[in-house]
């Protein structure tokens, strides 16, 4: 006699559930302790039924196996974030790549290289760039030069200042002191001349001038003694 196959949904009958459910759970629990027996492996397994009652089968440790379930839980986690950070660090990298392989293309088309490609229209726009650039470019050196005349005319115009106030001091130096120098160097001359006339004259004669007292005064004054 050939057993009727059941139909895999949910049993309406609630004796015949309860009666199904303690069959496929005895089952269950078999299959899983043959499991671990013939292919030494660490098996748990949790069971709760409609009601909520709970029935578990653990070949070793539930708490071990737990443990290594959820340590194994995280690193498949972690290898998923790391997998996903590469991706991402791929993603970035081949747009990085992408628009430096672009911007050298422009750098070169700016050159006038690789132009084969381009149509009459990116030509034009090329070219609008360039004169765009162009008159940036010349703005620039204009400006440049107008900063370097300034800073000269600003430093000639200094050195005018200076020169123009050192020639005032020059200018307003005290008479006196002029004075003073003029009479010293005018004194220093005329007794150098008077000392030796007197001193030729005295060698002439073959004796001292028949004067006063006076004489010596008159030599250091560069006067003509009597």
């Amino acid at each position: 006699m050939v057993r009727e196959k059941i139909q895999i949904k949910k049993i309406d009958n609630t004796a015949a559930r309860q009666v199904t459910f303690s069959k496929r759970r005895r089952g269950l629990f078999k299959k899983a302790a043959e499991l671990s027996v013939l292919c030494d492996a660490d098996v748990a397994l949790i069971v709760f039924s409609s009601t909520g009652k709970l029935f578990e089968f653990c070949s070793s440790s539930m708490q071990q196996i737990l443990e290594k379930h959820g340590t194994h839980s995280k690193n498949l986690e972690k290898q998923d974030q790391l997998f996903l950070d590469l991706n991402l660090v791929d993603d970035k990298y081949a747009g990085l790549n992408k628009q430096v392989t672009e911007a050298n293309l422009q750098l070169r088309q700016m050159r006038g290289e690789a132009l084969e490609s381009l149509t009459v229209e990116e030509l034009r726009q090329l070219e609008k760039k360039l004169e765009t650039g162009l008159s940036r470019v010349l703005d620039r050196k204009s400006t440049n030069f107008m900063e370097q005349i300034n800073t000269l005319q600003q430093k000639a115009l200094r050195l005018a200042e200076e020169n123009t106030r050192l020639r005032q001091n020059a200018l307003t130096m005290p008479n006196t002191g002029k004075q003073a120098m003029a009479d010293r160097e005018y004194l220093a001359v005329n007794e150098d001349g008077q000392s030796s006339e007197s001193i030729t004259n005295a060698s002439q004669s073959g004796g001292p001038p028949d004067c006063d007292d006076s004489s010596d005064t008159s030599l250091k004054l560069g006067l003509p003694y009597c």
